[in-house]
C-alpha cells in the first residue's frame, strides 16, 4: 500500500520498483540504500521477486519489480500526492520498458491522485515517453503526473536539458543533496525543491546556495520548496532559510511551455 512518509513535499510513496545504482556524486550517500540496508534486508531476502538473479540474489539494494503492488493507489479513496519509487529510479536501465509502461497505465487508472516521478534519467525518461506516449494515446504527460529530475551541482545540469524535452505539463527539479552553487535554466520548470543532506555520512550545505536558487525561483516566478538543511537526521537543523518556511508547490492544471 502507499506508506505515510516525513519526506515534507509528499503525502505517501508508492514503489512498484525498489533498489537502484550509483550514478553521479549526488547518490554517494543514498538514503534509500540505507533504508534498504537497515532497514528492510529481512523483507527483501524473504520475498525474493521475479527479478531476482543469483548475482543480486541477498542484495537488499539490487533492483527489483513489485507488481503485486501496481493496483495499490486503486485502492487509495482519498486524493494523495504520491512520490513513485523513492526506494529506486524508475528510468533505471534494469527496469524493462514494458514494466515502466505498467506504472503509467497504474497512474493514469488514478488521477485523482498526484504522482511525482523523480529521476536520474531524464533522457531513458523522454525515450520511453517518445516510444509509448503514442501507445497510450497521449502526446504529453497529464498534468497529474509530475516529472522531475534531480540536480544536486552544476555538473549534472545536462539533466534539466533532457528533462525539459519531455513533454510534461508539469516538470520539476530536486536540487538535494545540493552540493554546490548551480545556476539554473528555469524556462520550463513549474516546481524546485532544495535540500542538504542527512546521514550519519554527509556534505554541508552552505546557505548562499540555497538562497541563490531562491532567488532565481523568485526572478522566473517557479514555485520553490525548501525541505530540509540536512544532518545526522533530516530535520536536526529545522527547515527555515533566511527566517522563512518555502513550502511552495505548482498548481496543477497550469501547463508549462
Amino acid at each position: 500500500m502507499g506508506l505515510k512518509t516525513g519526506i515534507e513535499w509528499t503525502d505517501a510513496t508508492w514503489n512498484p520498483v525498489t533498489g537502484c545504482t550509483k550514478v553521479t556524486a549526488g547518490c554517494d550517500n543514498c538514503y534509500a540504500e540505507t533504508l534498504a540496508r537497515k532497514r528492510l534486508h529481512d523483507i527483501y531476502v524473504r520475498r525474493l521477486p521475479v527479478v531476482d538473479t543469483p548475482e543480486n540474489r541477498g542484495d537488499p539494494f539490487a533492483v527489483r519489480l513489485w507488481p503485486e503492488r501496481l493496483d495499490h493507489p486503486q485502492k487509495w479513496a482519498e486524493p494523495r500526492m504520491v512520490f513513485v519509487n523513492s526506494m529506486s529510479d524508475l528510468f533505471h536501465t534494469d527496469v524493462p520498458d514494458e514494466f515502466v509502461l505498467h506504472v503509467f497505465e497504474a497512474m493514469l487508472q488514478t488521477n485523482r491522485h498526484v504522482y511525482q516521478v523523480l529521476t536520474k534519467r531524464p533522457s531513458r525518461a523522454l525515450r520511453f515517453w517518445r516510444k509509448f506516449g503514442p501507445v497510450l494515446g497521449l502526446q504529453q504527460v497529464p498534468d497529474h503526473i509530475w516529472m522531475g529530475t534531480s540536480v544536486e551541482s552544476q555538473e549534472v545540469d545536462y539533466r534539466v536539458r533532457h528533462l525539459r524535452l519531455l513533454p510534461a505539463r508539469i516538470r520539476f527539479l530536486s536540487c538535494e543533496p545540493l552540493l554546490g552553487p548551480i545556476a539554473l535554466n528555469l524556462d520550463g520548470i513549474a516546481w524546485v525543491i532544495v535540500g542538504g543532506e542527512s546521514g550519519p555520512v554527509r556534505r554541508a550545505m552552505t546557505p548562499a546556495w540555497a538562497e541563490a536558487i531562491r532567488d532565481q525561483c523568485l526572478r522566473h516566478r517557479v514555485p520553490f520548496f525548501f525541505k530540509q538543511w540536512g544532518g545526522r537526521t533530516p530535520k536536526a537543523r529545522g527547515r527555515l532559510l533566511a527566517g522563512v518556511t518555502w513550502d511552495e508547490l505548482p498548481t496543477r492544471g497550469t501547463p508549462v511551455s
